[in-house]
């Protein structure tokens, strides 16, 4: 399984847009890693997971052709895992694609209700330009080959979030953003099914600050890694990775690799590739 992330920040990017602050600063003066776009992956070049407003940036930097992608996966309907608008340019005229298949997206009802908020989701599905799959936690589904669990996020509760289990039949993902410690629904999942992850890529929005709730630090990730190590949900050689990052957490790439390896963890960078 091939896994690469696509962009690694949080909703304002890093450097933040309009932020002039000193980790800001930083990011902008050392380039390469340390400037990160807002969170997205893909696994196998073909299943997309959420659709942030820096999508086009990512096709034009990794070279995608998202034409042949067929499966997205949301997390939830912000604004940085979700731009609606985009799908228009989907439509004929915009986009010339043979053998043309609706583009399908997966996500939580308040995600379908943000979608049809912005587009015509009804005409866009009879055009077979997209078709909406509405899920819910814990209850699986196969997307474009994979098998899929979403599982019940600790993060803005009204907009029903939900991070994924993504597995292939060989291997198997966890991928946990935007999250704080997982809810007690989550783990009793876990604990009653123990699925075994080869990579875990978790949250880590306020880098080196304590954050418990809606996201987290990488106090917080060392204590669900622990936690999923005691489960048998992961051992020694599964490979854990920290992920979506805010300038309000501190640390630039540079500064908070040496930090990620003492507890063994490695640290996401735009266009970070690795083959599970």
């Amino acid at each position: 399984m091939k896994f690469q992330y696509l962009g690694t920040a949080a909703a304002e990017g890093w450097p933040a847009i309009f932020c002039a602050c000193e980790n800001c600063e930083r990011a902008r003066k050392l380039g390469w890693r340390n400037i990160r776009t807002r969170s997205q992956a893909i696994i196998d070049d073909k299943l997309l997971i959420d659709f942030p407003p820096d999508t086009y940036m990512h096709v034009l930097q990794y070279g995608l052709d998202l034409s042949k992608i067929e499966s997205c996966l949301i997390t939830h309907n912000h604004e940085d895992h979700l731009y609606p608008d985009e799908f228009l340019n989907r439509t004929e005229g915009f986009a010339h694609i043979e053998n043309k298949v609706p583009l399908k997206i997966y996500g939580t009802e308040p995600t379908r209700s943000k979608i049809a908020r912005y587009v015509d989701l009804e005409s866009l599905t009879r055009s077979g330009t997209i078709s909406f799959i509405c899920i819910s936690p814990f209850v699986p589904f196969n997307a474009g080959g994979y098998e899929i669990i979403p599982l019940k996020a600790n993060h803005s509760a009204e907009l029903e979030p939900v991070f994924f289990i993504i597995g292939d039949g060989e291997k198997t993902v966890l991928y946990a953003h935007d999250t704080g410690y997982f809810p007690d629904e989550t783990w009793r999942y876990l604990e009653k099914h123990m699925p075994y992850f080869n990579f875990v890529s978790l949250d880590c929005t306020l880098v080196i600050k304590k954050c418990r709730h809606g996201h987290m630090g990488i106090d917080t990730a060392l204590e669900v890694k622990e936690r999923l190590i005691e489960l048998s949900c992961a051992d020694k050689d599964t490979v854990f990775c920290l992920n979506h990052f805010s300038h309000n957490g501190d640390l630039i790439y540079d500064e908070l690799v040496p930090v990620a390896e003492k507890h063994g963890f490695l640290v996401s960078y735009d266009g970070m590739t690795l083959e599970i």
